[in-house]
């Protein structure tokens, strides 16, 4: 499942299509994703303007302006890719666009496995009033569309409680500490936990562990000293996290199995990954003599060095 550096790039990739922009038409070709799609859900769109595009943990959000029956209100469009959903962008007479025959876009990269060109899983249209076409793909159908009242976001069940942004000021080392004390779970269990931090998923947690040189059995309740405080680890461990996505939204994502961006180009992360998927290789940490080593850890697939992750 795409991870929070994924589903930024696709937010970025999107804005620039949608943001400032009018929904001139909506086609809905199945009534479903993973969930129902809502009542009227192409009828509720249709003519309303993108005022801003955002994400929220793994989320992507269209703030969309009011509609006449409800003008102090107005709705969030609530997108989420699941295991292999990807929006394309088809500009009007674009070498790619729906002129062109398939009306498809490029997927350069034959590094990795391209997205589906299936016109049987396009599953949503987005018809946007500068002729520009974005089609949502989903061969699984894990991925879901929701539209949520805006003034009620932060109470629908997919956000209530969830843990601040990983990039955000909220996410420091002191508040890890306190997230963590006196959990006896295991770090990686406790980062995966939305609750404590949005977004982050098995990748990233694993790539942020080693950089933080802290193993992924470690109790989570060692981040807090006995006042509470975050210790050096929990400094450590909270830079390595934003280090490692910041770095992995600067290339794009990370292509693994179905991700790509919605232009079609393929995220190069993964060629930099310093133990994710690595099993074998030597440990990349300077003077470390250990090799990547990989067990099952909660039902997940779990990438570390024992030799400097302690």
């Amino acid at each position: 499942m795409p991870e929070l550096p994924e589903v930024e790039t696709v937010r970025r990739g999107l804005a620039p299509a949608m943001e400032g922009l009018r929904l001139s038409a909506v086609e809905a070709r199945r009534p479903d994703l993973r969930w129902p799609l809502p009542e009227r859900f192409a009828e509720r769109l249709a003519g309303r303007r993108v005022l801003g595009l955002g994400r929220r943990a793994k989320y992507l959000l269209a703030d969309l302006e009011s509609a006449a029956e409800d003008p102090a209100g107005g709705e969030v469009l609530v997108m989420h890719l699941g295991m292999s959903g990807s929006f394309r962008i088809e500009k009007a007479g674009g070498a790619a666009g729906p002129d062109a025959p398939g009306g498809t876009v490029e997927m350069p990269g034959a590094f990795a496995l391209a997205r589906s060109r299936l016109e049987a899983h396009d599953h949503v249209v987005f018809e946007i009033e500068d002729g520009t076409r974005i089609v949502y793909n989903d061969p699984r159908r894990f991925g879901a569309m929701l539209l949520v009242p805006r003034r009620t976001l932060e109470e629908h069940p997919l956000f209530r409680g969830v843990g601040p942004e990983p990039l955000g000021n909220a996410f420091d080392a002191a508040y890890l500490a306190r997230a963590c004390a006196g959990r006896a779970t295991s770090l990686k269990a406790a980062l995966l936990d939305q609750k404590v931090v949005a977004g982050l998923g098995n990748i990233y947690v694993s790539e942020a562990l080693h950089r933080a040189g802290l193993s992924p059995r470690r109790a989570a309740g060692t981040l807090a000293t006995a006042a509470g405080g975050p210790t050096a680890a929990a400094r450590r461990l909270v830079q390595a996290i934003r280090d490692v996505l910041a770095e992995a939204i600067a290339a794009g994502g990370s292509t693994l199995r179905d991700h790509a961006g919605v232009d079609g180009t393929l995220g190069y992360f993964q060629h930099t990954f310093r133990v994710y998927d690595r099993e074998g290789a030597p440990c990349p940490s300077p003077g470390c003599r250990g090799a990547v080593l990989r067990f099952v850890q909660n039902g997940r697939a779990t990438f570390h060095c024992e030799s400097c992750q302690r």
